[in-house]
């Protein structure tokens, strides 16, 4: 995505939430330990549905407003537009336990998601070459999410507008 302006952001999962707090999230995820939102709807409700049927509970989405030319001009933000090497090294520098997005407030790119981990984790295992990943990480389009690591980034620039079941 990597637009300015205000944007909308989902968050899908089995609670609505109003007052996203990073420190409950996940550690090891793609981007780190943060609050994780997308622009694409679609996405979102796909993970509300995952989450749902592994919780057996019902599933929602949270919808936001983000001011990401706030985020832009008043965190540390960083933007893989595509799955390349830098995106990748990151990638399996977090899931080989590494912390590359301490100092960073925001991370905004694409999702090692099932349709593409199998190429990180063969990259990380070292049986695929830099080069054949990212010739085969080419061939997807990369979803979409942001992780909010800084709380304060959730306080000044992310508006709460509604939560829905899904």
């Amino acid at each position: 995505m990597g637009t300015d302006g205000i944007i909308e952001v989902y968050h899908g999962g089995t609670e609505i939430i109003k007052n996203p707090l990073v420190c409950t999230g996940r550690a090891g995820l793609d981007f780190g330990q943060g609050f994780y939102v997308t622009a694409i709807r679609q996405q979102a409700e796909l993970w509300a549905d995952r989450m749902a049927r592994q919780r057996r509970a019902q599933k929602f989405i949270s919808i936001y407003s983000l001011d990401m030319s706030a985020v832009r001009r008043n965190y540390v933000y960083l933007f893989f537009p595509e799955y390349d090497i830098d995106w990748l090294n990151f990638i399996a520098q977090s899931r080989t336990g590494n912390k590359p997005w301490l100092g960073y407030d925001c991370i905004e790119g694409g999702i090692a998601n099932d349709r593409v981990i199998d190429m990180v984790e063969a990259y990380i295992a070292g049986t695929l070459t830099p080069e054949y990943a990212l010739s085969e990480l080419g061939k997807h389009q990369p979803n979409h999410q942001i992780c909010i690591l800084n709380q304060k980034v959730i306080d000044d620039c992310l508006q709460f507008k509604e939560g829905l079941p899904c």
